[in-house]
């Protein structure tokens, strides 16, 4: 969890901010990638941590969950979900050796590219576990320059094939098609949605979507860009998101960036808009 203030250090800790959108993408050493979820209201931060809490038991992975400190110090009604109604988050536990199975391979992993979960004290299901670079499919410790390069690249596979198990991307609202595409993350979604819906009213040809999966993508996010003129991305930091984006999908985003500890205001954005149009 990572509910973010102005920094750096202790910096500004009751402002708000946006700043470590990139720290939560690049921080892991080795290029071992993490996904990345982010809320977009209070009461989206709910249904956000348990899809965090979805994606890190059942693709085995650790997941970032982030929010920051205009949310978290925000409030508005929410409706108390029951159990009941919640979609189940289902994990198969290995029970011991399988058929046809001499000895249990910690590091086989399913279309997922994920390994079995055994649980600790299973008869027959003890492996190794540790920092040490492992032999694929067997879990052993390995130096093998090949296998290393493999194993790289595996993470990063595993985690990007989590796109075909999360939703595909949804416009807010506005046209599918037109002159700008406003793109935003967390705690700009409330002055975005205003921003966006006021040029709407007066039939300016303005879309907006707001991302919860950061990493990866949704997997229709690059056809969904396509379609504009251009493409506007606010943040509370001084341009992370539209690094990604470019990176990605090589696409000449323009950036709205505000670093003074208080959220983007709608007129300010409107304003951004208008000098895109």
């Amino acid at each position: 969890m990572n509910i973010q203030r102005g920094g750096p250090s202790t910096g500004l800790p009751t402002k708000t901010e946006q700043s470590d959108l990139l720290q939560a993408y690049y921080g892991r050493n080795g290029e071992c990638p993490m996904p990345i979820v982010s809320a977009s209201t209070p009461a989206d931060c709910f249904d956000a941590v348990y899809e965090a809490v979805r994606i890190a038991v059942q693709h085995m992975t650790p997941v970032m969950m982030l929010s920051d400190g205009y949310i978290a110090n925000g409030a508005e009604p929410w409706k108390f979900p029951k159990s009941e109604d919640l979609a189940p988050i289902t994990v198969k536990f290995k029970q011991g050796l399988e058929e046809g199975e001499d000895k249990f391979l910690p590091y086989k992993r399913d279309e997922k590219l994920v390994r079995a979960w055994a649980i600790p004290g299973t008869a027959g299901l003890e492996h190794r576990i540790g920092g040490l670079e492992k032999e694929d499919i067997t879990g052993n410790v390995s130096y093998d320059p090949e296998n290393h390069q493999h194993m790289v690249k595996t993470r990063q596979e595993k985690v990007d094939r989590i796109a075909d198990y999360i939703p595909l991307q949804q416009l807010d609202s506005g046209p599918e098609k037109g002159d700008v595409l406003v793109l935003g993350w967390g705690s700009t979604y409330g002055a975005i949605k205003s921003a966006a819906r006021e040029l709407q009213a007066q039939g300016k040809s303005v879309a907006h979507a707001h991302l919860r999966y950061l990493r990866p993508f949704p997997k229709n996010l690059g056809e969904i860009i396509s379609n504009y003129k251009h493409v506007l991305i606010p943040e509370i930091n001084n341009g992370q998101l539209i690094k990604i984006i470019r990176d990605q999908y090589m696409v000449d985003a323009k950036g709205y960036n505000k670093i003074k500890g208080v959220p983007i205001t709608r007129a300010e954005l409107e304003n951004a808009i208008e000098e895109l149009l």
